[in-house]
């Protein structure tokens, strides 16, 4: 990139947002950051207001830009910009009217551990290896028995999935398809590494699978396209990003492997934040452990080959 080039990046954490702007060589030049509600209906139960989440990644951007304002940069110095957000929180909108049908389950929620206990049952009864098809155990931490759960116990989304109107989504597909669009066209795709993460897509194809989606009773037609971690998506059509393309996304996690430039089998990074998540670079075929990490994707840049990943994760 040359000089006055810069890229933007969406935060979308598990309390904060931020939106933070880079120059050519990687150094960050103006940031600003949103605190937002966490909202605890029950003990257990961890839920966020996903109108916040688009509102504070928006009102970022533009507190940003009217700082570049003043640094004498314009909107059109922003070549480009990614989104890298907290994982596996679950959210299901409408997809005629862009109405959330219900609060997004934030990934350490765990009113789901009565459903977990009881797809186990069923687990056992048909035999389905699920960890050893999406790498992931069966628990309430990911994205599937969160969906499990609003189909069973919401009204409107057990409605919208009937009547195929249900679009469902981790954080980052929540906010490409309303940068996109929402209901004027909006782009509907999660990127490899969150969709690793929802215990609905096949490790080796990075496809969704079947058996999957079969045993959790969830149909296809809810659920985004699985796209690579590093392309043009499309470009933003409102606000202060108008008419720059998202061109990034990655799980938070997997964001941070990246920028810890872990690019080399054996390369590791460790992050606490609202948890603490040690990731391992393994190479280019899934590795499964027999030690209680979670198999995953690192990342997969445009057409390029997929590079997974173990994680150790721990909730603080």
């Amino acid at each position: 990139m040359p000089n006055n080039t810069y890229i933007g990046a969406i935060d979308q954490g598990t309390t904060t947002t931020r939106f933070h702007v880079f120059n050519d060589k990687g150094k960050l030049i103006t940031s600003h950051q949103l605190d937002y509600e966490q909202i605890y209906p029950k003990s257990g139960w961890v839920e966020h207001d996903p109108y916040e989440l688009l509102d504070t990644a928006i009102r970022c951007a533009d507190e940003v830009f009217r700082t570049m304002g003043m640094m004498g940069r314009t909107l059109s110095h922003i070549k480009a910009f990614g989104i890298t957000n907290q994982r596996e929180t679950t959210i299901v909108w409408d997809r005629n009217t862009g109405e959330p049908l219900y609060n997004a389950i934030v990934w350490c929620d765990s009113r789901t551990t009565r459903l977990v206990e009881k797809l186990k049952r069923k687990q056992e009864k048909v035999g389905l290896d699920i960890q050893g098809i999406c790498g992931l155990p069966l628990h309430n931490y990911f994205s599937a028995v969160k969906l499990k759960w609003l189909m069973k116990n919401v009204d409107k989304v057990k409605e919208a999935v009937k009547n195929k109107r249900a679009m469902f989504g981790t954080v980052d597909s929540w906010l490409i398809w309303n940068l996109t669009g929402g209901i004027q066209g909006g782009i509907h795709v999660t990127d490899v590494t969150n969709a690793s993460r929802t215990m609905f897509m096949n490790l080796e194809t990075c496809e969704w699978d079947e058996r999957l989606l079969e045993f959790f009773g969830v149909p296809d037609h809810v659920l985004p396209k699985i796209v690579s971690s590093s392309e043009v998506y499309g470009e933003a059509r409102w606000g202060p990003l108008e008419g720059i393309p998202i061109a990034g996304c990655l799980g938070d996690q997997q964001a941070a492997f990246v920028g810890q430039q872990c690019f080399e089998k054996g390369e590791a990074k460790n992050t606490y934040g609202t948890g603490a998540f040690m990731v391992l670079n393994v190479g280019k075929s899934p590795v499964k452990s027999n030690n209680g990490l979670l198999s995953t994707v690192g990342y997969r840049f445009g057409k390029g080959e997929t590079v997974y990943a173990l994680e150790g994760s721990i909730a603080v």
